[in-house]
């Protein structure tokens, strides 16, 4: 916090004296929302919902941002480490899957101190680390035994993307590390039943066959890497998949996302001021298929749309 290098653009700056860099945040805590959440993939969100903490801020700062009011920092409230526990064991008092931490590397000393705190107090479920990636191999270190599923996305290959679209031309580079890094804690996918989150965890294949009979199960440990199929990107799409498959083979699971939406913010990119065809995702995903991936999540009908963005009103803060 004195020095802050905990992500890659490695800011160097003092945060507890009230400084801030590209994140926007001091070494105060900041939280937009915290409350069950029904639209991460099937295997984080359940029937029940996942037990989602919106930070205030971001490393990363995407001109095309769904979350742009929170990673802006325009919205959120201060709390403390003690509080941030408290809203954990709320989260699982409302029956929460998981808790997962959405945005939060910049303030990741801060929430394993509160998730040590959490635990002393009766804290059991899985903890879920939902990122853009973009994350120094050194940060992600300091979560093993602390994250038991890693939730990043992987947005672009192409370094000419990365640059214009989130300032940062070396994005591919950090974040193929940082998912490594993040494969190697989390190890093979496993799986529970819903009513039994702390249960003995089930492999891939049984997961898949019961999930084909309408199970509800949760991830319990493992990866699911997100992309976001941008307008006009579709080759960079298949870059990035024809990448993960090669790299992880089955040890992964990818979620192909077409919930992209054109929030007014990105009136100055006329190339993204618009909704990814039905045309451009199918190609997509048909080329996941005939690649050979198997293990992953597809958005189906009109998924982009406002209401995956929810309302960072302080809720549950």
């Amino acid at each position: 916090m004195e020095i802050c290098n905990l992500c890659p653009r490695k800011c160097h700056i003092d945060r507890t004296k009230g400084q801030t860099g590209v994140c926007g945040q001091t070494d105060r805590i900041r939280v937009a929302r915290a409350a069950l959440h029904m639209w991460e993939e099937p295997c984080i969100s359940g029937t029940k919902g996942s037990g989602t903490v919106f930070f205030t801020g971001c490393g990363l700062r995407c001109v095309f941002c769904q979350n742009h009011s929170i990673a802006s920092g325009r919205v959120g409230k201060e709390i403390s480490v003690d509080r941030l526990a408290e809203i954990f064991l709320e989260l699982q008092g409302q029956g929460a899957n998981n808790i997962n931490l959405v945005t939060a590397g910049h303030f990741a000393p801060q929430i394993l101190e509160a998730l040590d705190k959490a635990r002393g107090n009766g804290l059991k479920l899985p903890v879920v680390y939902n990122t853009s990636a973009y994350e120094e191999v050194e940060t992600l270190r300091m979560l093993e035994g602390y994250v038991d599923v890693y939730l990043p996305d992987l947005k672009y290959v192409d370094s000419g993307l990365s640059g214009k679209y989130s300032h940062a031309p070396d994005y591919f580079e950090k974040a193929k590390a940082a998912i490594q890094e993040m494969a190697r804690q989390a190890g093979e996918p496993e799986f529970a039943e819903e009513a039994a989150i702390a249960g003995m965890g089930i492999g891939v294949e049984e997961y898949q066959r019961r999930s084909e009979k309408g199970e509800s199960l949760i991830m319990t440990k493992g990866v699911i890497v997100r992309h976001l199929v941008l307008p006009g990107c579709v080759e960079d799409s298949k870059r990035v998949l024809a990448y993960l498959l090669g790299e992880y083979g089955s040890r992964i699971f990818i979620s192909i996302m077409n919930q992209y939406t054109p929030l007014p913010h990105v009136a100055s990119y006329p190339e993204l001021n618009r909704k990814v065809t039905k045309k451009e995702y199918e190609e997509v995903v048909d080329f996941a298929l005939e690649l050979g991936i198997e293990n992953g999540f597809i958005q189906e009908g009109e998924t982009a749309r406002q209401s995956f963005i929810p309302d960072f009103d302080e809720s549950g803060v």
